[in-house]
This record gives C-alpha cells, sequence and structure tokens, in this order.
C-alpha cells in the first residue's frame, strides 16, 4: 500500500530531523571524546608506528575449525587443555588492543578441559558415540554479554545492572555446554543491544581487529571481533535489526539469522516481548562455515525439525536474484564500490561455475526498509499488546527515561547512558508523532513479505548487500543512523539469512554478502555460506601481509 504525499512529507520531514539531531550529537561526541581521558598506551617496541589491527595468530590450534577441534580431540591427537590454553593465550594477547572479552572465565574453562582430557584417557565412549553426544566436545566458545552465562555478568551495557551476575545459563548456552563446548567468557554489546556500534558506560568501547580505528558493528560486536581477531572460534549472538549479521560483516566472518521461532531467545537482556518476538533471532557466528549448521543444530534443540538441514543442497538447481542497493533511500549510504564488485564476483562466479542464471530484480518497497522496521518494530501484535518502549527497557523495571532529560544531563557529563540509547529514545517519541503514516508502512511490510516469500519460494537465494559500505570509524554511524537497514528488514520479513565473507577491501576491510531464502529453508543460504567459502577463502587472518 503507497503512502499518500502528505504522508510521506511527514516521514520525510521526522527522518531529516532526527538525522539533524544525530548530526550535532556525532560532533558533541567527537569533541568529548577528544577531550575526555584517554585509555593508557600499549607497549610497542622503540620506534615502531601505533598498531593499525592485531597480529596475526602463530599458534595452528587457532586456525582450526570447531568441527575439526573436536575432532582431534575425540582422536586424542590434542589435548583439551592445550586447544583452550592456545585460546586464552591468544585472548590475553589481543584484548588490550580490542577491549572485546569483558569478562572471562579462565580457570573454570581449565578445569573443564581438564575434566574432558580426563574423560578421554578413561576411554568412555568411542569416536562415533562421543561425537552424536558431544559434538563439540573440548571447543572453546564465546558468549555475547546479553546472555545469561552461569557466573558471568548480563548488564547489556546497562550501567544500573552492573553489579547483576548470572546464576543459570540461556538455553542456547546451555545447549551448547551439553554438547561439550566450554565458554572462555562473555563479549561486548550496544546499550542494550540497540545499535550498531559496541560501546557503552559498563565495558567501554570494541575496536575492529582489521583497523582499530573502526567499530566491530553491534549489537554482538564482540563477538563479531573476538571471532574475527582469533580469540575463539564459535560464538552466541542475537539478531533483531542486523545484530548478528554486521558484526560478522565488518570482522569478515560468517553469522546466521534463523528463521523465526526455530532457536529459542529465552535468557537474555533485554528479551523481546509483543511483536517483537517475531523479529529477535538467536544465531551462530563462526570464522568458519563448516560450523554453522552443527551449532544451529544444537542451538534449534527441537525446533530444528521446522527446517530442512538434512536435505541436499545442488546450486545449479536453485534459482538466483540479485539486488545491488535498495533503490537509493536518502537516509542512507550509497553502497561502496568494493561491495558491489565483490557481490558481481559471486554473480559471475556462479552464472560461470554452477551454470546458473542469477536474475537481477528491483524490489521497490525495500527502499523504505528503515521506515518499514521502525514502524513494525512499534506496532502491536495479533493480540493488540504493545511493543515495549525503548525508554521502559532503559529504566530496567525502574521509572522510564525521559529522553530530552537524559540528553541535558548527557551534555553536562551526568548521563548513566550513550548517545546513541538517548537519541534512539527520541527518534521512537518522534515515531508515535505519525500513527497513520506508522499504519501504513506496517502495511507495506507486510505486503513486502509476500512478494519476497512468491519470489524465493522454497527454492530461490537472493543476493543483497551486508551493509552499504565497510567497517565505519568510530562514532561514524552517529551520522548515519539508519545504514543498519539493509540487515533490519529481514529481521521483520521473518527470513533467514547468511552472512557470508568476501575476502578483504584494498584498506585492508572485510568484504562480504547476504544470502537470503524463503521461511524454514536455512539450509539452503547455509550451502551458499559453505560453497562462498571455498571460492572466495572465507576468513582472512587480520594482520597477514
Amino acid at each position: 500500500m503507497a503512502l499518500s504525499r502528505a504522508e510521506r512529507c511527514l516521514v520525510l520531514l521526522l527522518r531529516l530531523l532526527s538525522r539533524a539531531f544525530l548530526v550535532l550529537l556525532s560532533l558533541a561526541a567527537r569533541a568529548s571524546a577528544a577531550l575526555g581521558p584517554r585509555p593508557p598506551a600499549l607497549p610497542q617496541p622503540a620506534g615502531a608506528p601505533p598498531a593499525r589491527c592485531v597480529p596475526p595468530p602463530g599458534q595452528p590450534l587457532l586456525l582450526l575449525s570447531a568441527g575439526q577441534l573436536a575432532r582431534r580431540i575425540r582422536r586424542r591427537e590434542v589435548k583439551c587443555t592445550d586447544v583452550v590454553q592456545a585460546y586464552i593465550k591468544r585472548i590475553e594477547e589481543i584484548n588490550p588492543l580490542v577491549n572485546a572479552v569483558v569478562k572471562a572465565r579462565f580457570d573454570a574453562a581449565l578445569q573443564e578441559a581438564h575434566h574432558v582430557d580426563k574423560l578421554l584417557s578413561e576411554g568412555h565412549g568411542d569416536e562415533d558415540s562421543l561425537q552424536e553426544k558431544f559434538p563439540f566436545l573440548g571447543v572453546p566458545f564465546t558468549v555475547k554479554e546479553a546472555f545469561a552465562l552461569h557466573g558471568m555478568p548480563n548488564t547489556s551495557g546497562l550501567v544500573s545492572r552492573c553489579n547483576l551476575i548470572s546464576t543459570s545459563d540461556a538455553l542456547v548456552v546451555s545447549r551448547l555446554k551439553q554438547a561439550g563446548a566450554i565458554p572462555l567468557g562473555v563479549t561486548n554489546c550496544s546499550e542494550l543491544c540497540m545499535w550498531y556500534e559496541s560501546s557503552n558506560n559498563v565495558y567501554g568501547r570494541t575496536n575492529n581487529p582489521y583497523d582499530l580505528q573502526r567499530i566491530v558493528g553491534g549489537s554482538s560486536g564482540g563477538e563479531g571481533c573476538v571471532l574475527g581477531a582469533a580469540c575463539s572460534v564459535i560464538g552466541v549472538g542475537s539478531d533483531i535489526g542486523g545484530s548478528i549479521r554486521m558484526p560478522a560483516f565488518f570482522n569478515g566472518v560468517f553469522g546466521h539469522k534463523p528463521t523465526t521461532g526455530v532457536v529459542p531467545n529465552d535468557g537474555q537482556f533485554p528479551n523481546a516481548l509483543g511483536v517483537r518476538t517475531e523479529f529477535l533471532c538467536t544465531g551462530p557466528m563462526c570464522r568458519y562455515a563448516e560450523d554453522l549448521e552443527p551449532m544451529l543444530r544444537v542451538m534449534a534443540g527441537p525446533g530444528v525439525r521446522k527446517l530442512k538441514l538434512d536435505e541436499k543442497v545442488s546450486l545449479d538447481k536453485l534459482k538466483f536474484y540479485c539486488m545491488e542497493h535498495d533503490g537509493g533511500s536518502v537516509f542512507v549510504s550509497p553502497v561502496d564500490r568494493e561491495i558491489l564488485q565483490a557481490q558481481r564476483k559471486v554473480v559471475e562466479h556462479l552464472e560461470t561455475h554452477c551454470g546458473v542464471q542469477v536474475q537481477y530484480v528491483t524490489i521497490h518497497k525495500m527502499k523504505y526498509a528503515f521506515q518499514i522496521w521502525s514502524a513494525m518494530m512499534s506496532s502491536r501484535d495479533s493480540d493488540g499488546q504493545k511493543a515495549q518502549l525503548f525508554t521502559d527497557l532503559l529504566g530496567d523495571h525502574g521509572k522510564p527515561v525521559w529522553p530530552l532529560w537524559e540528553l541535558m544531563k548527557w551534555f553536562l557529563g551526568m548521563s548513566l547512558h550513550t548517545i546513541p540509547a538517548i537519541a534512539l529514545a527520541l527518534t521512537e517519541k518522534l515515531m508515535k508523532l505519525n500513527p497513520g503514516g506508522n499504519a501504513k508502512l506496517v502495511s507495506m511490510g507486510h505486503s513486502l513479505r509476500t512478494e519476497m516469500m512468491n519470489l524465493l519460494g522454497t527454492d530461490g537465494m537472493l543476493l543483497y548487500p551486508s551493509h552499504p559500505i565497510v567497517a565505519p570509524k568510530h562514532y561514524f554511524p552517529l551520522g548515519m543512523p539508519f545504514n543498519f537497514a539493509y540487515t533490519a528488514v529481514f529481521n521483520v520479513l521473518g527470513l533467514p539469512v547468511t552472512q557470508c565473507p568476501l575476502g578483504l577491501s584494498s584498506e585492508g576491510l572485510p568484504l562480504g554478502i547476504q544470502v537470503v531464502a524463503g521461511p524454514h529453508n536455512d539450509h539452503l543460504t547455509l550451502a551458499m555460506a559453505r560453497y562462498l567459502e571455498k571460492a572466495f577463502g572465507g576468513w582472512v587472518c587480520p594482520g597477514k601481509s
């Protein structure tokens, strides 16, 4: 359903006001950062230039997939304690540069690794039975701090929760531990997981391993960072607007947003209520494509029956569609030339080596991706329940936050909240001024979902940019806050999407692409991830000359 001219003008005015306001906040944030306290300088060799990226890993164990590690541990070819110790040493080396692991559990992880080695030395079970029962036996993993991990903080970057320690595990974390995986610690995220730079007033800012002056994405930015920096091999993330896929893109790894309702969201803060339960997805983040499907099986548990992961996928029998940009939204950056070139190489490779014809399509409603996502996030569910307000979440079950008052406090250095959180709360207030326009946008979203499902069917995949630009410098998102629309639109459409790395740009920053399929056809995008990894190399080690 098209918006009227008056409604389009009102929506445009609201967005322009929000954009101008956020640009001013960006300038203020930059000035504040320049004048504020600086972290202590890291030691450098005499005469050496400042580190631009993290050094490459020297330990070969860090370059194996989770599946390979589990297999070697089961076969007693390597000790689990050696694997865990290698990752602990890597984190201790790299974390001062990137600030990704915000709380570690190294002693407990080593104790659990000793238990695995003892189990294997005593001959409990043959290799096949161990693989079936413990597919990730002895494999280290990390967890986004928004998820409960026993004995670890669970603040989601909210200062009022800084003393909160989890007394249980989120369901997906528990399932991975039952599968034999060993958690190393929790990783940084944005405040309340609603911004695409991972920075908050509890833990500070996380830096990109490929360029320390750039962002890691959000909200699962710490996860993307530790994976890209070879400080972890598999990780747990969540995604309501691209929070798995943007960090995976910016850090050169794989991230999968499953079909809605397949993987449980239990045990994370904030959890979704009302209509947002249809948009929030918990999913796997991995350095290697082969680990995506085994992780998804474990994390989904009984929910995996909704998928078709046992079906064999023949890419030459599938339909491929390609969109290179959203149609030219005025609120979103143009797509970088190198991102377009990488996507065109994928199209050329599919046509040359798979014998398929990739059809370029124009889906006009994608131009309104941010508006659709924003309106649907604030809509009522089928029972008429309102979505929970962000200002309520900021108050964490206490008094709701007044964004204008928080903004004044921020300028005086007195607010406990970050500028992106305050700006989001203000934008939420602006959205409420146009209920008629929001209703039309929700209708447009439902129409877009129908159009997309008819296009993809059960045997189609869409190639689409993961983000319009490569990892930007710190604070840039404040000036272009709506670039996340490239990922967010698929949350409200409920479609499975896999972010796949495609090498590095001329500046040494990760490139990538989103692969989208119809509902419950996650097996298609996962198969595509494995194919693209073989064709284009997958993860590229940072710091590698």
